[in-house]
């Protein structure tokens, strides 16, 4: 309903300001876009512009005056109960109570569809996240990826996309081999043999574990095997197979695993090198084999495949591998989540794909930081190599699955998390988890309440919904109105952390309603089943918000 109103009120000004410039009243070299937006201050209306402001350099005009002379071609009447101009030359303007109405008879009658939209139906999009390598569980950095990720590709989906989730891992190189040594060595300590653990290598009791198993399978037999082969095939399938736990325990599925050993199987790490050197974009220095990234505007090149014996390519070759053929399976949206530590790498990976001949425009990198665990009011040490780290799993088994979840998406992205446990396990209005769940808890008490009392349940199609004027309660009718258009900007901006935002504001309206108004009056029954109408429009609103972010609505908490 907002976004229809916006736009109407979009093309209201602009065909105001046309009428102006006909008449003479205002000269400008073109027809300005026009842009409406909500006011941060109930004061100034329900919705603004400052297009006077902005028009008034180039009309060399008091942007005031601009304003009137816009305002006195724009008539209210439907949406638009008052128009006013404020300050500088603000244009504000009041939503009718018809308006009102008809927004929370939408909210009634779309129901769990309420918040969705076909705008992008018809085009498809790749999200790909988490991409851990596969040598040991999952940290509570890959969960913040994984909530982020998820919840992107959940916003996509509401507005069309046909979005399909993506896992790339890394089973080729370097670490591969060190988790087959790490495998090795404790293979051959647990049978008491001699063994020699790599200075890098896993030290975790997972690899332990996993050689405890591959004994149980294999016995000694593997106690004279040089090659470290079996060794990391063994550890990536257990790590994988747990990784793959993990991610449902939160509810992730991924549609797609790639593998990095592929891009080596098909010959297509030796054909992007071979194509970046017909173009003129690598090159050998030093016995290595360099990117002209410098080409493209960065600000060094880089190596692509190592000096020494071995020529091992450096991991951004497998991943303009990988990225070029994200591109060839046709996709119009390409969405990266990566954390902090690849903010150097990917703009390097990105240029390699545009070398290759690849439009980039549909690829979107976006960079989440770091997470850091607060227990008892002091921070975690973790660290992956040396296993003094909490897993993903050891937070879910502490906390749960949804506060996970909504923990780790209430933050911008581009902010450190730090996760602190024992809020979150507060029943209090400060933890964000309890505070957004509540409100939807409290929703539906009211209707076990009207329930016990005999109050029959409420119909839309007879209520009287103009009953509905208290401060408290229009309000909450607009910020239930608001939610589609909070879902579509979180979708195009990729602001994911910006509906537990949303949904906050309207729990703290909804639980300023319940403490100021008397909901269920036997009195006054045509009041209490408009006000029951409003409850389970907020409660709709709740449920569709949270299920965006991948967490149950609670009836009772």
């Amino acid at each position: 309903m907002w976004i229809e109103t916006k736009s109407q009120l979009e093309n209201a000004v602009q065909s105001a300001v046309q009428t102006a410039m006909d008449d003479g009243e205002l000269t400008l070299n073109s027809l300005p876009e026009i842009s409406i937006e909500r006011p941060r201050e109930d004061a100034h209306g329900d919705a603004a512009t400052s297009a006077a402001l902005s028009l008034a350099r180039e009309a060399k005009m008091n942007p005031r005056v601009i304003a009137e002379i816009v305002v006195k071609r724009i008539e209210p009447g439907g949406a638009v109960e008052k128009i006013e101009i404020a300050g500088a030359g603000f244009i504000n303007f009041w939503l009718s109570s018809a308006w009102r109405e008809q927004a929370l008879r939408q909210v009634l009658s779309e129901g769990a569809e309420y918040g969705r939209s076909s705008r992008y139906a018809g085009q498809t999009a790749l999200v790909e996240f988490v991409s851990a390598n596969p040598t040991g569980p999952l940290t509570l950095g890959h969960g913040r990826q994984a909530v982020i990720g998820d919840v992107i590709a959940r916003l996509m989906e509401a507005v069309g996309y046909d979005v399909t989730r993506e896992y790339y891992f890394n089973d080729a190189g370097r670490q591969m081999r060190v988790l087959g040594e790490s495998t090795r060595a404790r293979y051959l300590e647990l049978l008491n043999l001699p063994a020699e653990f790599p200075e890098d290598g896993y030290q975790g009791e997972y690899i332990r574990d996993i050689a405890r198993e591959l004994i149980a399978e294999e016995g000694d037999r593997l106690a004279g095997e040089e090659d470290v082969a079996p060794f990391r095939a063994a550890a990536v399938e257990r790590i994988f197979e747990q990784i793959r736990a993990t991610l449902k325990r939160i509810g992730i599925v991924f549609d797609v695993y790639f593998s990095e050993q592929t891009l080596y199987e098909r010959g297509l790490i030796e054909d992007v090198v071979e194509e970046l050197r017909a173009a003129g974009c690598a090159y050998d220095k030093d016995g290595a084999v360099w990117f002209r990234s410098t080409a493209f505007g960065l600000p060094q090149d880089r190596p692509i495949i190592r000096s020494g014996p071995d020529r091992e390519p450096t991991y951004r070759l497998p991943d303009i591998a990988y990225h070029r053929e994200k591109i060839r399976r046709g996709y119009d949206r390409i969405v990266d989540i990566l954390g902090a530590d690849h903010i150097d790498a990917y703009p390097d990976v990105f240029a390699g794909v545009q070398a290759l001949g690849c439009d980039i425009s549909c690829m979107k990198a976006l960079i989440h930081q770091f997470v850091t665990i607060e227990r008892d009011g002091e921070t975690v040490k973790m660290s992956t190599r040396r296993a003094n780290f909490d897993t993903l799993d050891d937070l879910l088994d502490e906390v749960g699955e949804d506060a996970v979840r909504l923990f780790m998406i209430h933050r911008n992205m581009n902010s450190h998390l730090n996760f602190d446990i024992d809020l979150v396990k507060k029943a209090s209005n400060d933890n964000p988890v309890y505070y957004l769940q509540y409100a939807h808890a409290r929703a539906a008490s009211l209707f076990r309440q009207a329930r016990e009392r005999g109050v029959a349940e409420p119909g839309v199609d007879n209520a009287d919904l103009s009953l509905l004027k208290e401060r408290e309660e229009t309000d909450l009718i607009k910020r239930c109105a608001y939610f589609p258009a909070a879902v579509m900007s979180a979708a195009e901006l990729f602001e994911p952390h910006s509906i537990p935002h949303m949904l906050r504001e309207l729990a703290a309206a909804f639980h300023l309603f319940y403490d100021r108004r008397r909901i269920l009056n036997p009195a006054e029954p045509a009041l209490t089943e408009a006000r029951l109408l409003l409850v389970k429009a907020v409660q709709t609103t709740m449920a569709n918000g949270l299920s965006l972010l991948g967490a149950r609505a609670p009836n009772q908490m």
